[in-house]
């Protein structure tokens, strides 16, 4: 089993940032590629940003390219969502996710490839 918490969410003006935290307890952080999706009330979960277990590999929606940075400190067992220049529409509920590393990368924008999942935090973008 692997706990994830995440934290960092909040109220944010337009164009402001956010770091979110998402840290692991349970089995070896390292064995893990880890990802951030985001849900909006009404909507389906959608990925935003994956790391592969050494932190040597990322994948970005292409919403966030350029504005968004996922890292991860596997001696901290923690993965980061660093969020600028943020859009009312980015206003959403986001969740880390961690997945087997022995799964192909590629796969890291599905949620169905992920095993754990913790419980969320809101970020809220003001006009």
């Amino acid at each position: 089993q692997v706990q994830l918490i995440e934290s960092g969410g909040g109220l944010v003006q337009t164009g402001g940032s956010l770091r979110l935290s998402c840290a692991a307890s349970g089995r070896t952080f390292s064995n893990y590629d880890m990802g951030w999706f985001r849900q909006a009330p009404g909507q389906e979960r959608e990925f935003v940003a994956a790391i592969n277990w050494s932190g040597g590999v990322t994948n970005y929606a292409d919403s966030v390219k350029g504005r968004y940075t996922i890292s991860r400190d596997n001696a901290k067992n923690t993965v980061y969502l660093q969020m600028n220049s943020l859009k009312p529409e980015e206003t959403a509920d986001y969740y880390c996710a961690a997945k087997s590393s022995g799964l192909w990368f590629g796969t890291s924008v599905r949620p169905d490839v992920y095993t754990y999942w913790g419980q969320g935090t809101q970020v809220t973008v003001s006009s």
